[in-house]
C-alpha cells in the first residue's frame, strides 16, 4: 500500500516516481487530489502536537491536499512502517534517524527527508521542591525516560552513555505507555524526573504549569564537552528563556533534530508540492506552533546528516527558490 488512502483524478500517476508522467510532458500538480499518512507518536508528547498542526496547516493551504494524521508507538515503528509503504510520511526523532541512515544495528535505510521540524535539546524536569540538581543526583532513582519506542529514551542512551552511566543499570528506568503519563508520575513521585526534549515540549510544560513548579535539569558545560567528544553528531542547543512557565534562563543543552522522513518511493511531484505548500506558510504554521518556527528550508539543509538524504523533490523546490544552488 503506497497511500494510506488516496483520491486521484487518475488513480495509477503516483504509483511510482516516474507516474506524474505522460511521455514527456508532466502532468500539472494542480490536477491531483491525494490523502497522504502522516504517523506520529503516543498521545500526550511533541510528535502528535507538531503532527495535527502541520496537518491542519498544510491542509489549510492545499485544499485538494489531505495529510491524515495517525498515532502510532513513535519513532522506532514508523520507521519499519515507513519501510513497508504503510505511511507515507512520519516523523523521527534525530537519534533513530541518525542510526537508520547510518545502519546502526541494522541494514541503511533508504528513506528520504521531506524536513527538519525542530531541534531537540534534551534534559530532565524535576518538581521545583525536590531535593535533585545534577544528572548525578538522579542515580539511583526511578526516571521516566519517555514512551516506549519514542526517540527520547535514545537520545538519553547517548546523553548517559557519554557521562559513563548506563540508562537501565544506573537509574529505575521507567519507560511509558503513553507519553502524557510522565507529568503525572513526576507530581506524585512515582518519579522523581521526567527525560525529554525540545522547546514547547508537553510534557515539560505540564510539569512546569503544576502546582509544584519545575526545575530543569541539564549537562553542565562541562558534561556536555565530554557527551560531544565520543557521541560528535549530538549538537550543542539552547532552550531559550520563557519557553516555559517560570523559566527565566536560557537553558544550554545537546541533542539533534527530528525530521519529517517519507517513503523511498514517494514520487518526486508529491514531495515538491508538499515542500512548496509547507515552506509557503512558514510563518503561518510558526504562529500556530512555538516549535514550528524552526521548520525551514535553510534548517532542513542545515540539518540533514548529508544533502543527498533530502528527498529529490524538494531539493528540486530548493534549487527554483534559491536556497541551493
Amino acid at each position: 500500500m503506497k497511500f494510506a488512502s488516496i483520491t486521484l483524478l487518475a488513480a495509477a500517476l503516483l504509483v511510482s516516481p516516474a507516474a506524474a508522467q505522460t511521455g514527456d510532458k508532466a502532468i500539472s500538480t494542480t490536477t491531483i487530489s491525494l490523502t497522504i499518512s502522516l504517523g506520529t507518536a503516543t498521545p500526550g508528547g511533541g510528535f502528535p502536537l507538531y503532527g495535527n498542526t502541520f496537518a491542519e496547516v498544510m491542509n489549510a493551504a492545499d485544499p485538494s491536499l489531505t495529510i491524515a494524521p495517525r498515532n502510532t508507538k513513535g519513532s522506532n515503528e514508523n520507521i519499519p512502517l515507513l519501510e513497508k509503504g504503510e505511511l507515507d510520511l512520519a516523523l523521527v526523532a534525530g537519534e533513530p534517524a541518525y542510526e537508520a541512515f547510518a545502519g546502526i544495528g541494522r541494514a541503511p535505510v533508504r528513506l528520504k527527508i521531506l524536513t527538519a521540524i525542530y531541534s531537540n535539546p534534551g534534559m530532565f524536569v524535576v518538581r521545583a521542591d525536590s531535593p535533585y540538581k545534577t544528572i548525578r543526583d538522579l542515580v539511583g532513582q526511578p526516571v521516566a525516560f519517555g514512551a516506549k519506542g519514542s526517540g527520547l529514551p535514545i537520545l538519553a542512551r547517548y546523553v548517559l552513555d557519554g557521562l559513563g552511566l548506563k540508562q537501565d543499570e544506573d537509574f529505575k528506568a521507567i519507560y511509558l505507555d503513553r507519553a502524557g503519563d510522565g507529568p503525572a508520575m513526576v507530581e506524585d513521585g512515582r518519579a522523581v524526573a521526567l527525560w525529554g526534549a525540545g522547546i514547547g515540549w508537553p510534557g515539560f510544560a505540564a510539569v512546569a504549569s503544576s502546582a509544584s513548579g519545575a526545575r530543569f535539569i541539564a549537562p553542565s558545560a562541562e558534561e556536555i564537552a565530554r557527551i560531544r567528544a565520543k557521541h560528535s553528531f549530538l549538537k550543542p542547543l539552547t532552550v531559550p528563556a520563557g519557553s516555559y512557565p517560570k523559566q527565566s534562563e536560557p537553558i544550554a543543552s545537546l541533542g539533534s533534530w527530528s525530521f519529517v522522513l517519507t517513503r523511498e518511493d514517494l514520487p518526486d511531484e508529491v514531495a515538491y508540492r508538499l515542500a512548496k505548500t509547507l515552506h509557503g506558510v512558514e510563518a503561518t504554521f510558526c504562529n500556530k506552533l512555538a516549535q514550528a518556527c524552526e521548520t525551514t528550508a535553510a534548517n532542513t539543509l542545515a540539518a540533514a546528516p548529508k544533502p543527498k538524504l533530502i528527498h529529490p523533490g524538494v531539493m528540486k523546490y530548493f534549487r527554483e527558490v534559491g536556497v541551493v544552488k
